[in-house]
């Protein structure tokens, strides 16, 4: 495809974003941006929770990974099924018990301010490296797909494309957000399934045969437990899989912040249960995606691995024009999917948790505000995006900082799990600097036992940190009840 015809299937892309948002964004008050008025059909959330969930870095590093970790992930995947379940049966109705519009302000009636406004300050930290980093890898892409041919600079790119975001989602937020999800994530799977398709067909196979050639294959391994100091270990893996879905998605305002949409409680674990089923399916199509594009590269003898192979092989034209257009449009709205929502989420979290406005002022000085803190947040984007390319230029720096974000959920595992599975207080004035030393001690006994015992925590490091800030509360434990 040539630059220009990328170029007009994005802006056309866009325009369709906004048409939806036109359409969605009838009201413009506090409860349409943050709640979107409690009236999002649960199963359109279920739905739209899925591009959320996946993003560019999942679109193209999953089938990517195949080639040298075989199937593992879907490890991870079937621990999910056991964290959404706690999501569903623990966390969902203690939000909609309280009521919330931030979740985190449930640390505020447990413990006190200092606690609330720490868990807040880590989602807050967490969302703006994630979703900047998640831009950066797919504006990175665009840049070199059809910018750079253009003459457009980098940081032109990054603010058009944070700018054309905020154009759709300033007014109404989630209430926007929940429409524009699901047509995202419709554009994502049809991508991926007609990729699989395509490649398939070209490698002879179709029906039975594709399901016998996967079960045939090395690469289609699924299970890991040989070596337990190996960071794809079923037991590490499973059970980090658990732990991620909650933390990433249970203690994340991004992703809660569009069940509590909801009519009621009821639709909300109606949404969770399908939106379970859904994504562990898309998961697995992924691999075998990942699985065929390996083979056909090796096949034919093209050099492509990890991150570009399945970028490479569709913009190629190997499998015809239609899958380069649905790679393109597949990639954009996993990109945008996750990127909207966290602008969402975070001027949410700054509104509600950091500057109080509920509290503060009346409905249209709120407003006001809210959307002062929409524009912040989207500059804010932009700097992180353009520091990643421009400070950090060595991608595998940027893959360090990314995993860093992970340490910061850590902290709020803890929080939470003392606040639900215990009945005892803390000294909330000193839950700032608990939360601030765990990720660092976490990351010193990660690299020490790696070191000296050659064991690889891996994703296991959320765990880790989640029982540091555990044990760190109940040192600092108040003896009020």
């Amino acid at each position: 495809m040539q630059p220009l015809h990328i170029l007009l299937l994005i802006v056309g892309y866009f325009l369709v974003l906004i048409l939806v948002s036109f359409l969605t964004n009838r009201g413009g008050s506090n409860a349409d941006f943050f709640k979107a008025g409690k009236q999002s059909p649960w199963y359109l959330v279920a739905f739209g929770m899925i591009g959320a969930s996946l993003s560019g870095v999942t679109f193209i590093s999953v089938p990517g990974w195949v080639e040298a970790s075989k199937f593992s992930y879907f490890q991870v995947v079937l621990g999910y099924i056991v964290g959404y379940a706690v999501i569903g049966t623990v966390l969902l109705p203690l939000y909609y018990r309280m009521n919330l519009t931030s979740i985190y302000t449930y640390l505020e009636s447990r413990f006190g301010t200092s606690s609330y406004k720490t868990g807040a300050s880590f989602f807050i930290l967490s969302r703006i490296v994630g979703a900047s980093f998640r831009l950066y890898l797919v504006a990175v892409v665009m840049q070199s797909m059809i910018f750079d041919d253009l003459n457009i600079p980098f940081w032109v790119t990054v603010t058009i494309t944070i700018l054309l975001i905020w154009l759709y989602t300033f007014k109404s937020g989630i209430k926007t957000i929940v429409w524009t999800d699901t047509l995202q994530t419709l554009f994502m799977l049809v991508a991926v399934g007609v990729s699989v398709y395509f490649v398939s067909t070209d490698l002879g196979l179709s029906g039975s045969n594709l399901f016998n050639f996967i079960a045939d294959s090395d690469m289609s391994q699924i299970f890991f437990f040989d070596d337990w100091k190996s960071s794809d270990h079923f037991v590490k893996q499973f059970i980090s899989g658990a732990f991620i879905a909650i933390v990433m998605t249970g203690l994340d305002q991004d992703m809660m912040q569009k069940n509590l949409t909801c009519r009621n409680l009821k639709d909300a674990q109606k949404n969770m249960f399908w939106f379970t089923i859904v994504l562990t399916i898309v998961n697995f199509v992924f691999l075998v995606l990942g699985l065929l594009l390996t083979v056909y590269a090796q096949q034919n003898g093209i050099d492509a691995h990890k991150d570009q192979l399945y970028p490479t092989l569709a913009m190629m034209n190997e499998f015809g024009i239609g899958v380069a257009v649905l790679f393109i449009l597949g990639l954009i709205a996993a990109a945008y999917s996750s990127a909207d929502s966290a602008l969402t989420a975070l001027t949410t979290s700054f509104s509600i948790d950091i500057l109080e406005i509920e509290k503060k002022y009346d409905e249209e000085k709120q407003i006001r505000v809210r959307k002062l803190i929409h524009i912040l947040v989207s500059v804010l984007l932009i700097l992180v995006i353009i520091f990643f390319k421009y400070v950090i230029a060595d991608a595998s720096v940027i893959a360090k900082l990314f995993v860093f974000a992970g340490y910061t959920y850590g902290p709020l595992l803890g929080l939470y799990a003392y606040g639900l599975f215990t009945k005892w207080n803390v000294k909330d004035k000193f839950v700032p600097i608990v939360a601030i030393l765990t990720p660092f001690l976490g990351y010193s006994i990660s690299t020490l036992s790696l070191k000296y015992l050659n064991f690889e925590f891996g994703f296991f490091i959320l765990i880790l940190n989640g029982a540091l800030t555990f044990l760190g509360l109940i040192l600092i434990r108040s003896q009020k009840n």
